[in-house]
């Protein structure tokens, strides 16, 4: 049986509408790059969830996660087996005193609209993330980060589901944060809900906050082209921007694919670009960043797919 049969016999409960076949992943990701998923599933709930991996362990059938696709280069040949968007949303709040506030928030949840709500409630210590694309279950695996300030600084608890379907709750601790990694990059868990730690703030000056830290991406990152985000990570005693920069490769493009002349740490779409023209690209910015400067660069984009 092919994959499409497989999963129409197992009755999984989920709207027609949810369940895709041969969908081009470039509508579904930040770069506007990526070849076709086999079967995309959109997930609204921890019990499809379990269904689904129960479903495709009886069946053999590899399972990858994307969260909004905002950190994601897929290859052009696409994803074989289900592809997993996890949908799961809802936010709760609940007080520990006068000042401190629990927040638990659905893995689904885009970062950006729980930093608006978090700005109508008046709760501070989410402005410096608040403006990072992708989801809460995204952002908690690859602890990301911006303006000195990482989730690592604001998780309490993560609730995930292993490959099995088993559930799992880790504390900050069993989290193992590091710099734009977390335990849940070398272990098989898909987030589901993520408990964080705020304060009662004063709403305008949360929002001049968050919109010094707006106006700051607006004018340094070049959001107006599809991207992945930062392509590279930092390194521990440079920054990798200024070492593609000093390399002269600002402008430098491989087909459509271009290393952003508003912000050297970037590789943009300029239009069709390819995951080939990319890997090329950052395979040509990696040689001539340690031909110049003798440093090795890493990638912080994650690559996925055939």
């Amino acid at each position: 049986m092919n994959i499409k049969q497989i999963i129409e016999e197992a009755n999984l409960k989920i709207s027609k509408d949810r369940i895709l076949y041969n969908e081009p992943m470039k509508k579904y990701t930040s770069f506007k790059i990526g070849g076709p998923a086999e079967c995309l599933i959109k997930i609204k709930s921890v019990d499809e969830l379990k269904k689904v991996l129960n479903l495709a362990n009886k069946n053999n059938i590899p399972v990858t996660v994307i969260g909004n696709g905002s950190n994601v280069l897929v290859l052009d040949e696409g994803i074989s087996g289900i592809t997993l968007m996890i949908k799961i949303e809802g936010i709760s709040f609940y007080t520990l005193d006068d000042k401190k506030f629990i927040v638990k928030v659905g893995a689904g949840e885009k970062i950006a609209k729980v930093g608006r709500m978090f700005l109508n409630n008046s709760l501070t210590g989410f402005e410096e993330i608040s403006g990072i694309p992708g989801t809460f279950g995204g952002a908690v695996r690859m602890n990301a980060g911006a303006h000195g300030k990482e989730m690592k600084d604001i998780v309490k608890t993560v609730t995930c589901v292993d490959y099995l379907g088993n559930e799992k709750v880790f504390s900050n601790k069993d989290m193992k944060f590091e710099y734009r990694k977390s335990i849940l990059k070398e272990e098989k868990y898909i987030v589901t809900e993520v408990e964080i730690e705020l304060e009662k703030g004063n709403e305008e000056e949360i929002k001049v906050k968050m919109d010094e830290y707006a106006e700051f991406r607006k004018e340094k990152q070049p959001l107006e082209y599809p991207s992945a985000g930062s392509t590279f990570k930092r390194g521990k005693d440079f920054i990798t921007a200024k070492l593609i920069d000093e390399a002269g490769l600002k402008g430098y493009f491989i087909g459509d694919a271009e290393v952003s002349t508003k912000h050297a740490g970037f590789i943009i779409n300029k239009g069709n670009a390819t995951a080939k023209d990319v890997l090329e690209l950052i395979n040509k910015v990696k040689e001539e960043v340690y031909k110049k400067s003798q440093k090795k660069i890493e990638l912080e984009v994650e690559v996925i797919g055939k």
